[in-house]
């Protein structure tokens, strides 16, 4: 009788212990499964709603600050972070004094500036300063553009594309400085034009910390 509790005791154990260790080796491949996923170069998201592009009926106003005037009744987003300057998501620029309180720039001031590309390189399609690639990236007319800038898009960055709601967020994004910017992770590619809203490849040095295959 106690060699049949014995053995009975021991095959609980052995059982329990084959199962820790199923347990653990369906972890660990799933893991490393994940990792694989993470690394291949055939990445499948997609976004779950089409992108809201701007329209010139929509969105084009006139240039004259004196012609322009404050809807009372519309709430803008804008950049935020900028010191000095901001842009919302009309595709105005002004001075961060000249946000009014729904968010929006003051398009009656005569500094407003309304889809500019000043700073901006127009066969790089790279500006110096930030505000001035998001202005320039809004225009109705960049669609194309950025159309085959997104085609461009690969590696780990198709996540952050993905998510992107409207025009304004794809170009908040886009001009924001990232890898692409910069090569061997600390020094700017050019350091006066560094915020892109075209098309854009990724420096050699930083392909493989994006996933893309060399």
């Amino acid at each position: 009788m106690k060699i049949t509790r014995l053995l009975k005791r021991r095959l609980v154990y052995v059982v329990f212990a084959l199962l820790i260790f199923i347990y653990l080796l369906e972890k660990l491949f799933n893991q490393k499964h994940h990792l694989h996923l993470l690394k291949s170069k055939d990445y499948t998201i997609q976004r779950t709603k089409p992108l809201i592009w701007r329209t010139l009926q929509e969105h084009l106003l006139t240039d004259e600050p004196s012609n322009r005037t404050n809807p009372p009744d519309i709430i803008c987003r804008n950049s935020l972070q900028g010191k000095e300057l901001l842009v919302d998501d009309r595709g105005f620029v002004c001075n961060r004094e000249h946000i009014l309180q729904n968010g929006c720039c003051n398009v009656e001031s005569p500094e407003t500036l309304y889809y500019t590309c000043q700073s901006c390189n127009n066969s790089s399609h790279c500006c110096r300063i930030y505000e001035y690639c998001v202005s320039c990236c809004l225009h109705p007319e960049k669609r194309a553009l950025l159309e085959l800038a997104l085609q461009a898009i690969n590696g780990r960055q198709l996540t952050v594309f993905a998510q992107v709601v409207d025009q304004f967020e794809l170009c908040l994004v886009k001009c924001r400085t990232n890898s692409h910017s910069v090569e061997h992770e600390n020094r700017y590619r050019n350091g006066k034009v560094q915020y892109c809203y075209g098309p854009t490849e990724a420096h050699e040095s930083q392909k493989e910390v994006l996933g893309i295959s060399i």
